[in-house]
């Protein structure tokens, strides 16, 4: 017998937003910064990267630590462009996967991201479809930056579950990183790994 389910909990960078983390990188090297990569990598993660990702510093401040560790005279725009070089698009296939699964089911987004890339991709979003915001294709939109905790922390999930009333057995999650499935499981969610190169349309016929 099929389980029932009712929910869809949804990561963002490399399930929707298509992300190259390796342009970022690149840009940086353009502005005299060739060591990106030792600081920063989507798996591990140093922490002023943590933080910004947890709002616990402004994005001023990482502008400011980001000079301080190049030791390089670079506009906080610069900085800004550069670390906003991985963000691609988002394929009309998936806004429409995502507006036709909110209306059958209860659908979420939980990312880990921060302020400079959230008021980025909002605006980019907000220009190309004409939504107001990501809030429109979902039930909810929780981030980590506004909420202070991020994947793969157990406590993002559980937070989730409870604010939503949601039922772990009853829930799907999706996400491209196996920690952050590992972390999903343990609190009951069925959680499911998005294999790179995946359509996520694709994906989601076989869950549901």
């Amino acid at each position: 017998m099929q389980k029932k389910i009712s929910n869809i909990i949804f990561d963002f960078g490399g399930v929707i937003l298509d992300i190259n983390p390796g342009l970022t990188e690149q840009a940086f090297h353009n502005l005299g910064l060739p060591n990106f990569n030792e600081l920063y990598t989507l798996a591990n993660q140093v922490d002023l990267f943590d933080y910004l990702e947890k709002g616990l510093i402004s994005p001023n401040h990482f502008y400011s630590e980001i000079r301080k560790i190049s030791g390089l005279d670079i506009s906080d725009k610069q900085i800004m462009d550069a670390w906003n070089s991985m963000l691609l698009d988002i394929p009309p296939e998936r806004v429409e996967l995502l507006l036709n699964l909110k209306s059958r089911y209860r659908t979420f987004l939980l990312s880990n991201t921060n302020q400079i890339h959230y008021e980025y991709y909002s605006d980019n979003f907000q220009k190309v479809y004409g939504y107001c915001g990501l809030s429109d294709l979902f039930e909810k939109d929780y981030y980590s930056f506004m909420i202070n905790m991020r994947k793969p922390d157990v406590e993002i999930f559980e937070y989730v579950l409870n604010d939503m009333n949601l039922k772990p057995e009853e829930t799907i999650f999706i996400d491209d990183a196996p920690v952050n499935i590992e972390a999903a499981i343990k609190t009951g969610i069925d959680a499911r790994l998005l294999p790179k190169g995946t359509s996520l349309n694709e994906f989601i016929r076989f869950l549901i």
